[in-house]
């Protein structure tokens, strides 16, 4: 009988630990650190965080703002995604300099390759300023009131709170505005490509493959931090420096197994766990349906084009990844709120509410939350979905109606406030859109406005459309527009805005894709947003109570913030899954798969001829097991976007992956997390080293890395 309850409570605390969760890494100490060994963790809280000696956070920059990167050298050699490099190598690519075909392998330090604007950015400390930033909130009465007092303290707090002359203060919100945390940040801004696999690879199984598992993908791409004499943040310069890191992460030679701890440290973007079921529902069959066909349409254009024109392939490589990745993932998201009951499951938890807020008296305080909710959500349903079209169609999927309405927005800028913000408003326009010209393909956005506009006017709700929207023909519109407006290209819209505001007004008036998106944006913006931000509003503010009231009413629950972009940890176990009846998944996929996927000249399932011959010589060096060549593995990590890129971490703190994505069934982890399905995919370390010792023989980068067998000790 002892044996049992030892039994069960051990496997009750194991579950528990696997629920999901993004844990502030410097609030890990007690519950966390507990739950972690019991998992199978071997280090402390104090290794993952500390601001007194170097520790992991010290090793886990964010990527350029939407990725994680891990230190992986004492030379600041950093691992990322390759579809986070993705834009760097674009970049640095050409149709004789094909890096995404090809790939780019820097075999000393004067071959690697400087990026415009790229930055990574380390936690330097974290600290938690909630009782500055809601300082005389409480008194004030109207929403507008509190918001704008907030940013008021946090402005003052950003300047006062001490740091070096080289770092930043990052003020964060958490619980929906109950607590507030302040982030001393080191930012560096010369960034140089190192190594990157080519797509076949890197990306191997592409867009067929994204978001599902069995993955074969050796997603990753390296590169190196450079710093001034001093090992602190500078521009770049020939004179700089490979910096020189607090901690860097060595690498496990001894792979994983089922059941292994794990862990995930990174910069998850943004989850939404704790709203309530009317929310959900409306997720789940109005906004991602909608957003969902929409990129369909996009997507059908575009990778028609691609497939016939290698030139058209390179141009909408990045863009078509950006537009597809969450098309995909919207799907699985749909599909796994569905399967697991994910508004039933809302609904059960607000009963169990009503419950505690009766129990406790509270009904003064949160007795018509739910129902002001209901009321809420059932009024902005129409205006949702008309952002959720204007916004998809005019803003991000169109480049032409993008690129005018970033135009139209010059007109508001003169008239808000004059010739001077105009004319420097639109000078910083012209110098970003150059790049934007050089990958702007008109014939085939052209097709992509038909499909889209058609769409926009049949499906977006008819009272927030202009009159004159009704019942154009999108077929005949487009074919008008991309002939004879002047934003198809960078010399026509160079000389469209030549001259003072007040001409340059007049000629954009004249233009007809201007004037289309100019008569979408009036409407759009006078009687669809306003009332969207109205209501919603009304709903931050019920949803930041909402999350009062829950850790209010449950001091015992586990409940983490929801993501913001800033560094969490999540921990599990090396786990397969079963996704449906009488299909198991398991844990690890090998270099035999992708044999089994690969199709000579296919977009995205054929591989390099070299590594075709690795594999059938079995040559695998000292990163194979029992004769096979482990790619990729799954574990109970709750990640999300912003993950990507971050490291996979085993019990002892040693590097053993690289996470880049979801299984597609547990996609709706950001919203309700489920431990029997949702799983996090990562790229096994050992395949990485592989692929840049045997593959691109590039043993310079795995010289300067410390490889550790830390299961034989």
């Amino acid at each position: 009988m002892k044996f049992l309850k030892l039994f069960l409570l051990l496997f009750i605390v194991q579950t528990q630990a696997q629920q999901g969760g993004m844990w502030v890494p410097s609030l890990l100490k007690g519950m966390n650190e507990s739950e972690m060994k019991n998992l199978g963790m071997k280090i402390s809280a104090e290794d993952i965080y500390s601001v007194n000696k170097s520790s992991l956070k010290d090793a886990v920059p964010q990527f350029n703002g939407g990725c994680t990167s891990e230190v992986i050298s004492p030379k600041g050699l950093i691992l990322t995604n390759h579809h986070c490099g993705f834009d760097a190598i674009q970049n640095q690519s050409s149709v004789e300099k094909d890096y995404l075909t090809n790939g780019f392998w820097a075999y000393n330090m004067k071959e690697e390759l400087p990026n415009k604007d790229l930055e990574v950015t380390f936690i330097v400390s974290i600290n938690d300023v909630t009782k500055e930033i809601l300082e005389g909130v409480n008194a004030l009465t109207l929403e507008t009131e509190k918001q704008k007092k907030i940013q008021e303290n946090i402005s003052k707090l950003n300047l006062s709170f001490k740091k070096e002359a080289w770092q930043e203060n990052r003020i964060r919100s958490f619980f929906e505005g109950n607590q507030y945390i302040l982030f001393v940040i080191e930012s560096f801004k010369d960034v140089r490509l190192v190594g990157a696999p080519p797509s076949s690879i890197g990306k191997f199984g592409s867009d067929t493959d994204n978001w599902v598992w069995p993955r074969h993908t050796g997603d990753f791409s390296l590169f190196r931090i450079y710093a001034d004499k001093n090992n602190r943040p500078a521009e770049y310069s020939e004179d700089n420096v490979p910096y020189t890191p607090k901690h860097f992460l060595p690498i496990s030679l001894d792979g994983i197994k089922e059941n292994d701890f794990t862990m995930v440290l990174g910069f998850p973007g943004r989850t939404q766990e704790y709203l309530p079921s009317f929310a959900v529902a409306q997720i789940q069959n109005e906004l991602n349906p909608a957003k969902i066909e929409i990129r369909d349409a996009a997507l059908k254009v575009q990778d028609g084009f691609m497939r016939k024109d290698n030139a058209i392939k390179i141009q909408y490589a990045s863009k078509y990844a950006g537009v597809a990745n969450y098309w995909k993932k919207w799907i699985g998201e749909t599909m796994g709120l569905k399967k697991s009951n994910a508004v039933a499951k809302k609904q059960k938890e607000e009963v169990i509410f009503k419950e505690n807020v009766a129990k406790a008296g509270k009904q003064n305080e949160y007795g018509t939350l739910l129902s002001d909710f209901e009321k809420n959500y059932v009024d902005i349903k129409d205006y949702a979905l008309a952002r959720d079209y204007f916004t998809e169609v005019f803003l991000r999927n169109t480049e032409l109606l993008s690129t005018a309405y970033k135009i139209y927005q010059l007109e508001q800028v003169f008239n808000a406030k004059g010739e001077q913000a105009f004319n420097d408003r639109k000078n910083n326009l012209l110098s970003s859109l150059k790049d934007f010209y050089k990958d702007f393909n008109p014939t085939v956005d052209e097709k992509v406005f038909e499909k889209l506009v058609d769409l926009y006017v049949k499906k977006s709700p008819k009272q927030f459309l202009a009159n004159d929207l009704i019942n154009i023909n999108a077929t005949s519109l487009s074919s008008d527009i991309y002939k004879n407006s002047k934003l198809v290209t960078y010399d026509q819209l160079t000389n469209l805005l030549t001259g003072d505001a007040k001409s340059v007004i007049a000629n954009l008036n004249n233009d007809k894709g201007y004037l289309f998106v100019k008569q979408a944006a009036d409407q759009y913006l006078k009687q669809v947003l306003p009332k969207f931000d109205e209501i919603n509003l009304k709903n931050a503010s019920l949803q930041r109570t909402y999350m009062k009231a829950q850790l209010e009413l449950n001091k015992k629950a586990r409940i983490f913030p929801d993501a913001n972009s800033t560094l969490r940890v999540t921990y599990g176990k090396v786990k397969g899954y079963e996704p449906k009846d009488a299909t198991l998944y398991m844990t690890t996929t090998y270099l035999d798969g992708v044999m089994e996927k690969y199709v000579p000249g296919d977009y995205e399932f054929d591989v390099p001829k070299k590594l075709v011959d690795l594999y059938n010589a079995k040559d695998y060096g000292s990163y194979g097991e029992n004769g096979k060549m482990p790619v990729c593995f799954i574990g109970t990590n709750h990640t999300t976007g912003g993950n990507s890129g971050s490291p996979a971490i085993d019990a002892k703190g040693n590097l053993i992956g690289l996470n880049f994505d979801r299984v597609w069934e547990g996609t709706m982890s950001d919203i309700n997390y489920d431990p029997a399905i949702c799983r996090n995919i990562m790229v096994d370390a050992r395949y990485v080293l592989f692929i840049i010792d045997k593959f691109a023989g590039a043993k310079n980068l795995i010289d300067e890395m410390k490889l550790v067998h830390p299961k034989k000790k």
